[in-house]
């Protein structure tokens, strides 16, 4: 199975949790709309078909993987 990088799953948890924060707190369309966007990406990320496995999924990917890894970085 293919792993997302350490960084892109970091990001994503991070901008889920910004934008769960901002819609609870606004409650708009737009907030909606993004918080559905990062939790569907999530899942794509991690093999999952809910947020609440994505969000498991990465945390536990993330407790394994050094957050420096660029092992997958292409060398320029």
């Amino acid at each position: 199975m293919l792993m997302a990088h350490p960084a892109l799953l970091t990001d994503l948890l991070e901008r889920y949790e910004a934008l769960r924060v901002l819609h609870a707190e606004e409650g708009s369309a737009g907030a909606r709309q993004r918080l559905e966007d990062v939790s569907y990406t999530l899942c794509i990320a991690t093999g999952t078909r809910d947020i609440d496995s994505a969000l498991a999924a990465a945390r536990r990917q993330l407790s394994g993987a050094r957050p420096d890894d660029d092992a997958l970085m292409a060398d320029a």
